[in-house]
């Protein structure tokens, strides 16, 4: 990692983040997606952002020879989500459907399903079903798949053909695992390496579709407010093949039914990977216990599905080829019990267990804290010991 930049104090947006942020959305009058968000406030305060120019040169760069100018950005973000008007109307524009989503919403309609490139959205029944097709890197996350599984997200949930939804990994079409469905292998370490994954990436899944996932559709005039029901979302059943890593097992902490191989197992690599994994640290400790969570995430514990343990995350277990008789069969049962009530008690259960300012606050602290993990050295020298990245090739 390059040394030739100076970190600024960071402190240094405390006064300018809530400043900038008015004046961008009109007082806060109208919405901006964080991607937007930041073009914009680089724009309106030059050198306190760094510039679409700055980035574009930084975009370029191998992620051991970036200058690290992202940290600014990272800061911001941080400020900003440490106000709690602000956060919680940046978490508000990041929820509203995407104007992609809407003008693609009546052609699903129409065809029953789309392809979208790396991620597929279709019906098996009255259940949406989000296919992640990632298949060259086994359903991994990175820069080629956000914009895609948001998309799919959104469509998931406003398709007025469904009452569910649901998520998979699609089938790997070479390599070790063709013929197989894997649910997912995280985020994608040969990119990561590479440069390609910037440092919006990771706010973008967390404010994205995986916030999407857990609280829903925002609508632009009523702000986020589980007692008052603000919210159209759907109850999300998991289906998992083969393994959820990293970025898989987060999407699995959001889900309301996760169904599961008996073959397939869980892993958030942190440890190896030199990075937070998302919102896990808030939320796995609910399922697992507070000392699990931390072998999981710190120390690299493997839950197979199957296990006691795997089982405090999984609803189901099943024999690996029995899964799509299972899926069926869960949808079918989720749905004659009523998905009306299901959404009730799933808000039920979120505004005690991770009220929208609870998630406020962690990205406050999550948006310093991994920006510092994404451009250590630590970083670049856990991918070349444990993922071989500097042989890999995309």
């Amino acid at each position: 990692m390059s040394s030739t930049r100076k970190a600024r104090p960071r402190t240094m947006f405390a006064a300018d983040a809530a400043a900038i942020y008015d004046r961008v959305t009109d007082n806060r009058s109208r919405h901006v997606r964080l991607d937007r968000l930041l073009v914009e406030a680089a724009a309106m305060a030059p050198g306190l952002l760094p510039s679409a120019d700055d980035l574009a040169a930084e975009a370029q760069r191998p992620l051991k020879d970036k200058q690290g100018i992202e940290t600014d950005q990272a800061l911001f973000l941080s400020h900003l989500f440490a106000d709690r008007e602000r956060g919680q109307h940046l978490c508000h524009a990041m929820l509203l459907p995407l104007a992609q989503s809407v003008e693609l919403l009546p052609r699903l309609m129409k065809q029953g399903s789309l392809d979208l490139g790396t991620v597929a959205v279709g019906r098996l029944g009255k259940a949406s079903v989000v296919e992640m097709r990632n298949s060259r890197f086994l359903n991994a996350l990175d820069d080629s798949t956000i914009a895609p599984l948001e998309t799919a997200v959104d469509l998931a949930i406003m398709d007025p053909a469904t009452e569910i939804a649901v998520l998979r990994g699609g089938i790997i079409q070479e390599g070790k695992y063709a013929g197989r469905r894997i649910f997912s292998a995280g985020i994608n370490l040969t990119r990561l390496y590479q440069g390609k994954i910037p440092l919006c990436f990771y706010f973008e899944h967390l404010l994205g579709y995986e916030h999407k996932i857990f609280r829903g559709l925002a609508r632009p005039d009523a702000t986020i407010d589980d007692i008052a029901g603000t919210t159209r979302e759907k109850i999300w059943i998991a289906a998992v093949d083969g393994f959820a890593i990293g970025g898989g097992c987060q999407h699995l902490l959001v889900m309301d039914y996760v169904l599961a191989a008996r073959d397939a197992y869980l892993t958030l690599p942190a440890r190896k990977e030199g990075i937070i994994p998302g919102a896990s640290n808030l939320r796995l400790a609910r399922f697992v216990g507070d000392r699990l969570a931390r072998q999981a995430i710190m120390y690299g514990r493997r839950f197979d599905c199957e296990s006691a343990e795997g089982r405090l995350i999984c609803d189901e277990v099943v024999p690996a080829e029995a899964m799509d008789r299972a899926l069926a069969d869960v949808i079918e049962r989720m749905i004659n019990s009523g998905s009306v009530s299901a959404v009730a008690n799933r808000r039920s259960f979120r505004i005690n267990q991770e009220p929208l300012d609870l998630f406020r606050q962690y990205l406050a602290l999550y948006a310093r804290e991994q920006a510092l993990c994404h451009f250590s050295p630590a970083l670049i020298t856990n991918l070349e010991r444990y993922w071989n990245a500097q042989q890999r090739t995309v």
